[in-house]
């Protein structure tokens, strides 16, 4: 009877997937870090270069019931934006007054005569409290939501995260610190007509009222603002997977480069604001550039090193991180447009928002710049990552371009 050797037991292997779930920070640590005999080069668990951001891809006018709309999509994260543009008469306005309807008109009065130069009365002028009007009257009212079912843990029935409340505010210090919008776009206006000397005469003589008029001297007033437009601003992330403000940011820049406001005029017979059915007739807002939001992560080597300095910077381990850097070895990296699996290892994050001039052409400005959650990003850091934010700027403003 012929016998069979015992086979040798199955090795124990995992898939990468399961690696990824039991030890997430050495499985990134793994393709960030690989041995120096492979010659491979430094890449993220997704397949990215550190500085490297997912594929973007937008689509405007996608919701026929607003006044413009966006979708956003930046990898596995999309953000969709829909912009609806409703009245605000300035007769609901508790705080408006007669003499505050006309104070754009003296303020224009007043800088011609600081300037010694005639302004017509369609000539734009520039003054930065006419926009002061979006922040106090609250014309921009932002509201991001994130949809039931987008990531794990958002269940049907739960109130607004603290994520959804926190990004919400974030958007609107945006809009308001880079002064997207202008006041100008917003506001409805009513011109009185002109009465010269015979209209008046005639005017008077209907309403048996005895007024001198000398020759030449023309009667009117100043222009009127009879309402604003209010813009609410609603962004819904549909699906979640890491870096939920650039794509929501990105989704608002394109619902508001599609907005259209229809023509609006004040009916002096029945004393309401009305507007034109011809889409013909509509306009676009005329924003004031284009600044586009960056956002990085920094991962450490040593699992336990951010989390350290969050409470007391250690020198010991910034030395050892120096001492690495003279030896070639790379122990901190700084991770672009984090996926959602990056953002839960990372302790440091930065945001930087970025437009340029001139249509591009001009010098970079830099309207904000975020770093909170530890002390690894310096300044020569924080300069290189603007570099990145720049060319972050070109490739989005050539997909909105597009759209």
């Amino acid at each position: 009877m012929a016998s069979t050797a015992p086979s040798a037991p199955p090795s124990l292997t995992l898939p990468p997937s399961q690696f990824a779930r039991l030890q997430p920070h050495a499985y990134l640590l793994a393709h960030l870090s690989p041995p120096a005999s492979s010659n491979q080069p430094s890449i993220r668990a997704n397949g990215r270069a550190p500085s490297q951001f997912r594929v973007t891809s937008a689509n405007t006018g996608s919701l026929t019931h607003t006044n413009g709309s966006a979708v956003v999509r930046v990898g596995d994260t999309t953000a969709v934006c829909g912009v609806r543009a409703e009245i605000l008469p300035t007769a609901d306005i508790a705080s408006w007054s007669v003499s505050q309807s006309s104070a754009s008109t003296n303020k224009r009065r007043k800088l011609a005569d600081q300037t010694k130069k005639p302004i017509e009365d369609d000539a734009e002028v520039e003054d930065p409290e006419d926009e002061s009007h979006i922040q106090q009257l609250n014309l921009l009212v932002p509201n991001l939501s994130l949809s039931t079912g987008c990531a794990p843990g958002f269940v049907p029935g739960a109130p607004p995260s603290a994520l959804a409340q926190s990004l919400s505010h974030k958007i609107l210090n945006l809009l308001h610190t880079t002064k997207l919008v202008r006041a100008e776009d917003l506001r409805i206006w009513y011109q009185p007509p002109s009465l010269g000397p015979e209209d008046l005469e005639r005017h008077n003589e209907s309403e048996q009222m005895d007024v001198d008029v000398e020759r030449g001297e023309e009667v009117g007033k100043d222009k009127e603002i009879k309402a604003f437009w209010v813009l609410y601003i609603d962004i819904m992330i549909i699906s979640l997977a890491g870096n939920p403000f650039d794509a929501a940011w990105a989704s608002v820049l394109a619902a508001l480069r599609d907005t259209k406001l229809p023509r609006a005029w004040w009916d002096v017979d029945n004393e309401m604001i009305v507007c034109s059915d011809a889409v013909s007739e509509s306009r676009k807002l005329s924003l004031r550039g284009l600044p586009v939001a960056s956002s990085f992560s920094v991962f450490e080597a040593d699992a336990a090193a951010g989390w350290r300095a969050v409470i007391i910077p250690d020198a010991e381990e910034e030395k050892n991180i120096e001492e690495s850097a003279r030896k070639g070895i790379q122990r901190r990296w700084i991770l672009a447009d984090p996926d959602g699996y990056e953002e839960g290892l990372s302790q440091e994050r930065v945001c930087i928002v970025v437009d340029k001039e001139q249509n591009g052409k001009g010098k970079t400005v830099i309207h904000n710049m975020e770093k909170n959650g530890g002390w690894a990003v310096g300044g020569k850091e924080l300069k290189s990552l603007v570099d990145i934010s720049v060319q972050r700027w070109e490739q989005l403003k050539h997909i909105l371009e597009q759209c």
